[in-house]
């Protein structure tokens, strides 16, 4: 029997190789003599330089801009000498915001652009950039900046960074773009799939994660609403599947000429994970929460899918569950465990979710080892 562990990050409890291995620390003790696999999962968010560890990449120290203009210190994966992996949450993104207060309205997507340029500077013209768990709703105008492009308002001044000002947007000029960018490969890897604008999009679904109230939400839609018309005559597609990723960083990849594609896929293409899922008989996979974000495109979903489609049962385990038991099988999960269930207290779910989580796995994969007898 073959057993494989596949966990994204518990954010701010666990990196996604420290979730692997204590949740196969708990299948070891349900399953002693069992072969257990453990791969590291993300979904281009955070935790993907991690997943990057450990299949070898080597990674190279930069500094770029953080969200709020200080100097953030992150990485960038050189996957092989043409090839290069950057994540925006390690450069620019929520983790980055000093004292982890909220800047909503002020956050930039520029160390995005900067850690692009590293990676070109290292004569990698092959870039998958991760984008999840950014901190800016500036609609990638900072990340394009960074790479040359200016963004001016009715005086022909460059807005400032952040999304406070995008209302103010008159024109866009990509002619300072770095040359470099014309002939290089770049891809995003996308954690959602979310328009730019309206109720699904951008600003009414994930600037409220990053701290914006009702008034900041309005301000920031209107601002990429902005964006959108001004773009408009260059091609833009706000409605565009990912559009909305990481504050509109989609949108401004889509509007440069790259190609989005799905994080989970573009990750685990590269990590070999679905050759190891064929050949299992059982999957573990799970991150900090599970609820209505999982289902598009989430790590955990794209393990379940990768289960489903090889007829192997996937079982999730998580910091917090907001599913219920049939939403939980319809995403396509045998059943689904929560640390917040078994914990004494909410806090001890963060301060002991490694043991913790050793301990749900063996509970969770000891039932199912009963029920299956």
């Amino acid at each position: 029997m073959t057993i494989v562990v596949a966990c994204a990050a518990f954010k701010g409890s666990l990196t996604a190789t420290e979730a692997c291995r204590h949740a196969a620390e708990g299948a070891r003790r349900a399953f002693p003599h069992e072969e257990i696999v453990t791969f590291p999962v993300a979904d281009g968010g955070t935790g993907s330089l991690d997943v990057m560890r450990h299949i070898g990449a080597h990674l190279e120290p930069i500094t770029v801009t953080g969200p709020v203009g200080r100097p953030a210190a992150t990485h960038f994966a050189a996957l092989d000498p043409d090839s290069a992996f950057v994540e925006m949450a390690d450069a620019c993104g929520l983790l980055k915001l000093p004292g982890n207060t909220p800047a909503p309205l002020d956050s930039s997507s520029f160390g995005l652009g900067e850690a692009i340029l590293a990676a070109l500077d290292s004569g990698r013209p092959n870039i998958l950039c991760g984008i999840g768990g950014s901190a800016s709703t500036d609609g990638g105008t900072g990340m394009a900046a960074a790479l040359g492009a200016r963004f001016l308002d009715d005086d022909g001044r460059p807005l400032p960074p952040g999304g406070r000002e995008l209302h103010r947007l008159s024109s866009i000029d990509l002619s300072g773009l770095d040359e470099r960018i014309a002939n290089a490969r770049i891809t995003i890897a996308c954690d959602v799939d979310t328009p730019l604008l309206g109720a699904d999009g951008s600003a009414a679904v994930f600037a409220p994660q990053k701290g914006a109230t009702a008034d900041d939400i309005e301000l920031l839609e209107r601002g990429l609403a902005r964006l959108a018309q001004i773009a408009s005559p260059l091609g833009a597609e706000p409605d565009y599947p990912g559009a909305g990723a990481a504050g509109g960083v989609g949108f401004m990849a889509r509007l440069l000429g790259w190609d989005l594609r799905q994080g989970f896929e573009a990750l685990s293409h590269l990590t070999g994970l679905e050759y190891s899922i064929a050949g299992a008989n059982l999957v573990l996979t799970g991150e900090g929460r599970l609820d209505d974000q999982t289902a598009h495109g989430k790590a955990p979903m794209g393990v379940a899918e990768l289960g489903r489609e090889h007829g192997v049962p996937v079982w999730a385990v998580c910091g917090k569950l907001d599913l219920g038991a049939e939403r939980v099988r319809a995403a396509g999960f045998a059943g689904a465990a929560a640390l917040a269930d078994i914990a004494e207290v909410e806090e001890e779910a963060f301060n002991r979710a490694g043991p913790l989580l050793a301990e749900l796995t063996a509970a969770l994969l000891a039932d199912t080892a009963r029920t299956a007898d």
